[in-house]
């Protein structure tokens, strides 16, 4: 196996999981779409990961947007300035409470356990 197709399984893997977490968030935010998608788990989970991965691939274009657009407003301050002071700035970081973290943690083994079931449902159908 090469190089190139391990960043391809991995970049695939990336946006599955990136599209199931949103998937994830639409089911918690709207009940209707938490029915359309149990019923398509439960139907055809193949098609499922593959939409997973495009919407995950959406998102990780949206988010590298933003990322690039944040970067360049910043770049852009501070180019724009004619006189440019430097203040120490204490840095305040937050952890999220417990609770958040158990919840995260929760949800990263469920996209864990997905992302194996769909691995092997993968090799299933390979050897059929």
């Amino acid at each position: 196996m090469n190089s190139d197709t391990v960043v391809r399984i991995l970049q695939r893997s990336f946006r599955v999981t990136l599209g199931a977490t949103a998937s994830l968030v639409e089911i918690l935010q709207d009940p209707y779409k938490r029915e359309v998608n149990l019923t398509k788990i439960k139907t055809d989970l193949d098609q499922l990961a593959r939409e997973w991965a495009e919407k995950g691939e959406v998102t990780e274009q949206e988010a590298r947007s933003y990322v690039d657009q944040f970067i360049a407003q910043r770049r852009g301050e501070m180019n724009s300035g004619t006189t440019v002071t430097t203040t120490a700035t204490p840095v305040v970081t937050t952890t999220p409470s417990p609770e958040v973290q158990l919840e995260l943690q929760e949800l990263t083994a469920q996209l864990a356990a997905i992302r194996a079931e769909i691995e092997r449902l993968r090799i299933e159908e390979n050897r059929s």
